[in-house]
């Protein structure tokens, strides 16, 4: 379980690196800056226990799957956020974004969340890691 958990807290960076990047370009920072912190390495690795739910709902159509793993990474991310505020730690801060909650969560990432729950579903079938 220790592998799968580092697999996906280094996937998980992965994507936050291209996700920042991205962001860097489209704010026209052709250097393509990106960022990210130790502490979602650990976020990201939880990924692992979506693994028991990518069985159990294996058999759901897409857009049911897909929906599930959106309402499970945003309750990871809004408790996590919680505790690491508690201590100043959190590394991210939605509070000027216009669908956020609490600045923790933005609702409009639902659809990135949704594709991140499909590739954590992907690695989890296709490489049992």
């Amino acid at each position: 379980m220790l592998i799968r958990y580092a697999t996906f807290g280094v996937i998980g960076w992965c994507m936050e690196i291209l996700w920042t990047g991205l962001a860097s370009f489209i704010h026209r920072d052709y250097r393509l800056v990106s960022s990210t912190s130790i502490w979602m390495f650990f976020i990201y690795g939880l990924a692992v226990f979506l693994e028991p739910v990518c069985d159990i709902i294996a058999d759901l159509p897409v857009v049911v799957r897909g929906g599930v793993y959106v309402v499970l990474i945003f309750a990871a991310e809004y408790a996590t956020g919680r505790i690491l505020n508690m201590f100043s730690l959190c590394p991210w801060d939605y509070s000027s974004a216009k669908f956020n909650v609490k600045g923790i969560i933005r609702l409009d990432y639902a659809p990135v969340w949704f594709f991140v729950g499909l590739v954590i579903e992907f690695v989890h079938k296709k490489y049992r890691v």
